[in-house]
């Protein structure tokens, strides 16, 4: 059966991979009901990364803005692997972003918001969430984008 989550995501194309592999001693979610703490995830697609190097130097802030909803599409491919179906999403609480960014580039809010408008896109009003958009010098495999998230369910 297909809920109402799913059948948006059909409208807007996107597919969803199972959960990713961790890439070192950690879990990629931890529940404690009704809340999921959700791994920061890289903008991957089957396992490779789509979008490196720093946002404002080697990539435009429309590519991070696209690496960001990538990371949000892998998180909900997790979500439906944990819960069965994302329709048992009834919040998302906080996001928090990390952007690969140049020293001189200060449009993080622009960036995160590939992630925050897909939620937003997806949940409605569910989707809405708190957030911080920080930017850092690195991130693992030179990944532009790695995004947590904070999930109510029931």
């Amino acid at each position: 059966m297909q809920g109402q989550v799913e059948a948006r995501l059909k409208e807007l194309d996107i597919r969803l991979e199972s959960l990713p592999k961790p890439s070192g001693n950690y879990v990629p979610y931890t529940m404690m009901p009704p809340i999921i703490y959700m791994s920061g995830v890289t903008p991957k697609v089957n396992g490779v990364l789509q979008y490196k190097g720093k946002v404002g130097l080697d990539l435009s802030k429309e590519e991070g803005y696209q690496a960001a909803r990538q990371c949000i599409i892998n998180q909900l491919g997790t979500l439906k692997t944990v819960l069965g179906h994302l329709d048992r999403v009834t919040g998302i609480v906080k996001m928090e972003g990390f952007i690969h960014a140049a020293p001189d580039f200060y449009e993080l809010p622009y960036v995160l918001n590939g992630a925050s408008d897909l939620l937003v896109e997806v949940f409605g009003d569910k989707g809405a969430h708190a957030r911080s958009a920080i930017g850092v010098a690195a991130l693992p495999g030179a990944a532009a984008v790695e995004v947590e998230l904070i999930v109510r369910y029931e």
